[in-house]
Formats: C-alpha cells, structure tokens, sequence
C-alpha cells in the first residue's frame, strides 16, 4: 500500500498531496502531486542511520517563495494514479499543458511515473503527446546530498561521469553550438576525482558558471546507458545515474545562498548536487545538436534511474 497525506494548499486552492514509495531494504521517496516533486528521499548509510539525501522544503508554499532557482518545475497539481508493477510500487503522475503554456504551442499530454524497486532504484518514465509541433525537453532538478541534506556541502563527494565532451557556454550559461572535449580540463571525470578539488575558477568555463553547470554528451542511440556515479565516502553511500538520454547536465548549487531548507537548515553554496538528464540545452536552435523536437502524433518516452547502494 502506498501511502499518502497531506502537503498543503496550493496558490489556487486546490490540494497538494504527498505519497510514499517504501521498498524493503529501507528506503523510502516521498513525491508530490504538485510540480510532480521529488520531496525526500531516505536511505540507510554504512552505520545503518537513516539519512535524508535529497534537499527541499517543509512547507508547499516555500516552493512558491524561494527565488535561488531551487525548484525548475513548473508548479501545477497533477492527477496521481499509484500502483505496483513488476519492477515495485509507483505513483504515476499525468496533467496536460494547455497550448502556450510557457509559449510553447501544442497541448502536451504529460505522464510521469515514479517507481521504487527492491534494488534501490527510484526509476522516473516519462512519456509525453503533443497535438502540434513543440519542444519537449523534460528532466529532473533534484539535489542530492549523500551525507544527508543537514550536513553542509558535496566538495568532498567523489564523482566518474563516463563522457567524453561537453557543450561550451558563454557568458549565460548558454550553448554555443561548439562541443569540447574533456581531456586536461576540470570536465574530466572519466575517473573517480573529488569534485572540491576537481572545481579550478581559472578555467573560463568553471568560472562563467561559479562550479559546473554543464552537459555532458553521450550517445545518442535511445540506450540505456550508465552516466555518473557519485560517492559519499563518510555516509558510505554511492548513486549512479542511467538514462537513455544523450545528455546529462551536472549541476553543483553554485547558486544554493542560505536558503532556509528542511528543518531549518540553510543551504549554501554547493550545498548539493544535480544529475540532470535530457537533451543539450538549446537544442531547438542548434541543427547539429539532437532535437528536441516533437511532432503531433509523435511519442516522447525516455527513462532514468538513480540506484543506491552502501558500502
């Protein structure tokens, strides 16, 4: 049985749910109806204390509230459906996009599903329909801390990102349209290397972004395929990242400026840490980039996965 309570009011009145995914290896996600929001995301570390990995907010309202772009979702209520498949229990989250909502054309029938395994793998589906040509680009903007949201940043986290280039960006964060390769730059993460000491602001791209908030490339063959893996040497807990993706943004709260988060801790600078799958950034404006293009009648389905473990 999937749990589920209360969350709040949102800014139309209507109710906010949240519900809890539960495997047997004690872990547990609590995700939303509202902005289809991952809350909380609890796992046991090597001493066998549980530990909250994932930052956010007590309260619905300080989602509206805060402006560090600590949620990049788009804050409306979806239709919940929670059920259980062969691979565990799931919340399966649908709302339509009325055409030119945030400008896009075309009504965007959107399906999320979040599902937990025994194996400790939250897996978010997506599946999406449009009506007209549009541009569909979804991803997930969670932020991870291994060692627990309450205990400061991920600089001693260690990460492999298994790619081989990056899109540059210029001065906002933006695509040019040229792909670097990672070789002799602080992009390298083809092994395991501690992020803190990876991070070199002489570097004009670590620089631009104050940390990285940047794309990775990888195929793009609709395979899933293995991204990152990050490693939490004092909680012993590890996360790799799948998709089927040919992107993934890494993104290390280079922003994050005391916002006030769960139980009253203040999240700073590099408080956490985001493995964000999708397609490059700008796509829709860059031909040799893969498109993010969707046509009517065509099917959007992508998955990705974060699998836990302890060691």
């Amino acid at each position: 049985m999937i749990e589920r309570k209360k969350f709040g009011l949102t800014k139309e009145g209507k109710e906010a749910s949240i519900y809890i995914l539960e495997n047997n290896n004690g872990m547990h996600v609590q995700v939303s109806d509202f902005g289809a929001l991952i809350l909380t995301i609890m796992f046991p570390d090597k001493n066998g204390q549980i530990k909250d990995i994932t930052l956010g907010f007590d309260e619905l309202e300080d989602y509206y509230n805060t402006d560090t772009c600590f949620v990049r979702s788009h804050c409306k209520m979806y239709d919940a459906r929670c059920g259980k498949s062969r691979e565990g229990k799931y919340v399966e989250l649908r709302r339509l996009s009325p055409k030119y909502e945030q400008g896009f054309p075309g009504d965007l029938e959107q399906r999320i599903r979040y599902t937990l395994t025994d194996n400790n793998e939250l897996i978010i589906d997506y599946k999406m329909t449009t009506n007209e040509t549009t541009v569909v680009n979804p991803t997930n903007h969670t932020y991870f801390n291994l060692n627990g949201q309450d205990e400061g940043d991920i600089l001693q986290h260690r990460l492999e990102i298994y790619a081989n280039s990056f899109p540059e960006i210029d001065e906002d964060f933006i695509p040019t349209g040229n792909i670097l390769n990672v070789e002799n730059t602080p992009m390298d993460f083809r092994t395991k290397k501690i992020i803190g000491k990876q991070i070199d602001y002489s570097d004009i791209q670590i620089s631009r972004a104050k940390g990285y908030d940047h794309n990775y490339v990888f195929t793009n063959d609709g395979k899933l395929k293995k991204m990152a893996k990050l490693y939490c040497d004092e909680s012993g807990i590890t996360m790799i990242v799948y998709s089927d993706l040919c992107g993934m943004q890494l993104y290390t709260g280079n922003f994050l400026d005391g916002v006030v988060g769960k139980g009253g801790i203040r999240y700073e600078e590099k408080a956490g840490i985001c493995f964000e799958t999708q397609y490059y950034p700008n796509a829709c404006n860059e031909d040799h980039f893969p498109s993010s293009v969707l046509k009517a009648g065509q099917v959007y389905k992508s998955r990705t996965i974060y699998e836990l473990a302890v060691s």
